[in-house]
C-alpha cells in the first residue's frame, strides 16, 4: 500500500470514510456512497481491492453497511483508530 499511488479523488474518499461518512453496498462489486451520493466506481474498486477500505460488518447483498478504513490503511496513513462505543 503506497499512498503516493493514490489520486486526489481516492484521497478524498479515504478521508470521508475515515470521518464515518461512507457506506458500502454489499455485493460482488464494491459501490460506495458518501453523504448519500455515489462515488466514482473505479476509485472505489481500486480502494477496496487494494485493501484500503472494507465493510465495518457483514451485510446481506443489496444492503448498505458502514465503510471503514482497514487497519493497514490506518497504519499507512498514520491515522488513529476510531473510538468504539
Amino acid at each position: 500500500m503506497d499512498p503516493a499511488t493514490l489520486n486526489h479523488r481516492e484521497h478524498a474518499i479515504l478521508l470521508a470514510v475515515a470521518q464515518g461518512r461512507g457506506e458500502l453496498l454489499a455485493g460482488c462489486e464494491p459501490d460506495l456512497t458518501v453523504d448519500g451520493g455515489w462515488c466514482d466506481h473505479t476509485a472505489v474498486t481500486h480502494l477496496v481491492r487494494g485493501g484500503w477500505i472494507c465493510a465495518a460488518r457483514p451485510a446481506l447483498v443489496g444492503h448498505r453497511v458502514p465503510a471503514r478504513l482497514t487497519d493497514a490503511a490506518r497504519a499507512t496513513l498514520a491515522l488513529p483508530h476510531p473510538l468504539s462505543a
